[in-house]
């Protein structure tokens, strides 16, 4: 059974790289296959912005102690003249 078989395609539609789909996967002769485990390790998620958690957090944890520190100061009498 061919590919355009098991797609049920009409045979009036022309189907891409029709030439070329039954060939046998090509196997290197000089290089070893590469483990899946390390292949999947090439497309694990990595960190494209270095040191940008760390930014934010330093920007959250200023912006906590401001609050903290403005939350302070407006329940002080002094500072409304209560």
């Amino acid at each position: 059974m061919t590919d355009r078989e098991k797609r049920r395609l009409p045979e009036a539609e022309p189907f891409p790289y029709e030439d070329i789909v039954d060939l046998p996967h090509p196997v290197s002769r000089r290089h070893v296959q590469m483990p899946l485990r390390s292949r999947a390790a090439q497309f694990a998620p990595f960190a494209a912005l270095t040191g940008y958690d760390e930014a934010i957090e330093e920007t959250a944890r200023r912006t906590e102690a401001a609050m903290e520190e403005d939350l302070e100061r407006s329940s002080d009498p002094e500072v409304f003249g209560a």
